[in-house]
């Protein structure tokens, strides 16, 4: 069973700062909230919002709502971002930082955590 949204779609002005960055940049916001939920691979900036929507909603188990993704982002586009900013933010998730300034702190660790020791060849 999907889980609950910890923020409202229509909750943009609890978080004023999001919520102008959202209204001034919206391309700003898309691209963090896309980095994030990318983990930090290269976003492709022609894709639609709805698509990072489901794609965010899968990845933590949430439910479509209040209507279909596509639907939430031709109709509260604004809304949507904010939304999904700051439930990334809710979820320790530093925006400003991205994935690679992220990941340390929500313990999503990737790659190699320490160098391998210095190798040698014995003869």
């Amino acid at each position: 069973m999907p889980g609950e949204w910890s923020v409202g779609l229509c909750d943009c002005f609890g978080d004023f700062n999001t919520c102008c960055l959202t209204f001034w940049c919206p391309c700003v916001t898309f691209g963090r909230t896309a980095e994030i939920v990318d983990r930090g691979s290269i976003c492709c900036q022609w894709l639609y919002g709805c698509t990072k929507r489901s794609s965010m909603r899968t990845q933590y188990n949430l439910q479509e709502s209040p209507c279909l993704d596509c639907c939430v982002h031709f109709w509260c586009g604004p809304c949507a971002l904010c939304q999904e900013y700051r439930e990334l933010e809710k979820r320790g998730f530093n925006m400003a930082n991205g994935w690679e300034g992220s990941n340390k702190v929500v313990g999503c660790f990737h790659g190699m955590t320490t160098p391998p020791r210095k190798q040698s060849m014995c003869f």
